[in-house]
């Protein structure tokens, strides 16, 4: 059981745990309970069956897809389309409602992002034939999350992202070392074939922010070199600007979203919260002060979100900062990981 009054509450300037216990949202209520105060709360599998889980369910296809809304064909296929929007599914019934690999339409799911898996271990298709680094390491993450880390195909895309490392030890899309332009290589016409990176070019944050979610996902992972490695490197890049020209922006670090989808200040702050860098490396306390200061009065934090989207947004946000205060604050001395009652592997 957590103490009621762990430091990292006392840190911001309101705390947030009324908020989220309060809020109506079972799911926002439980995750807190589990997470935060280390409350036991029963199977997680209690929240399957909520409103919204059953809504996203029937829309499910026979095959665990999901159908992407609209599309163009100039860019990618339509079956690639679908692969875009399971993730996108797959990622609020695991981070929202919890599901594993036991229920029958999440298993479904798997299979379904598993059967776009190339030989080497990348995921492919959304960027046509080309790798993407970016989506193999998001889309295993919440494989990962659903109870697939030591499935042979996740180990296999585990492997695969080790090896396509820039040299630096981050990671970068492949085609972008070389300046070439989406709009080009997703032609799997011009490019029939994965163009290969140029490794001496510097790493991505975008990038590397969403390929070190799936290590820092996986109890194993997140303890190997490779993950400190990459972690170490995506702290000193908080908040500047990315070597590459997509979202590229410092202020794209304030442009959040959940379940995680690119990288920025709160899907940052997880994943090195989970490897455990410590919060005294100056870049990461300089953003957590930021972020601090972002509190509202409510509890919430005023970043910036995506338009019509989840109006509890501001809440499943509001959960992510302080799971991350919270491991971070759980850090011993030398950096290594604490083990946290109620948390999730």
């Amino acid at each position: 059981m957590a103490r009621t009054d762990e430091p990292w509450r006392r840190a911001l300037r309101v705390d947030p745990l009324p908020l989220l216990l309060g809020c109506g949202n079972p799911a926002i209520a439980t995750f807190a309970r589990r997470e935060l105060l280390g409350e036991r709360t029963g199977p997680i599998s209690s929240l399957w069956d909520a409103p919204a889980a059953r809504s996203l369910l029937r829309r499910q296809n026979a095959d665990g897809s999901w159908a992407y809304p609209g599309g163009d064909d100039r860019l990618r296929s339509r079956e690639n389309y679908d692969q875009l929007e399971t993730f996108r599914q797959v990622g609020v019934l695991v981070e929202k409602h919890g599901l594993t690999r036991e229920h029958p339409a999440l298993a479904r799911a798997a299979r379904y992002l598993f059967s776009h898996q190339a030989g080497q271990g990348d995921f492919r298709g959304i960027y046509g034939h080309q790798h993407a680094p970016t989506y193999s390491g998001a889309i295993l993450e919440l494989l990962v999350k659903a109870g697939y880390g030591d499935d042979p195909r996740a180990q296999r895309a585990f492997r695969w992202l080790l090896a396509a490392r820039q040299d630096d030890g981050g990671w970068a899309i492949p085609f972008r070392t070389l300046g070439l332009a989406f709009s080009r290589v997703l032609d799997v016409r011009r490019y029939p074939e994965p163009v290969p990176p140029d490794r001496s070019k510097r790493c991505s944050h975008l990038v590397t922010g969403m390929v070190l979610r799936a290590f820092a996902a996986h109890p194993a992972g997140r303890r190997s070199p490779e993950a400190r490695t990459a972690a170490e490197l995506l702290a000193t890049r908080l908040y500047r600007r990315d070597a590459y020209g997509d979202r590229a922006a410092p202020s794209y670090w304030d442009q959040v979203s959940f379940p995680f989808w690119f990288t920025d200040a709160v899907s940052a702050l997880d994943s090195l919260s989970r490897v455990g860098v410590a919060a005294a490396v100056p870049p990461i306390r300089a953003a957590l002060e930021h972020v601090r200061g972002l509190q509202r009065a409510d509890g919430t934090f005023a970043f910036r979100f995506p338009k019509g989207k989840d109006p509890e947004l501001p809440l499943w946000i509001c959960l992510a900062v302080c799971r991350s205060l919270r491991r971070f604050w759980l850090l011993t001395a030398d950096g290594r990981r604490v083990a946290i009652p109620g948390e999730s592997a």
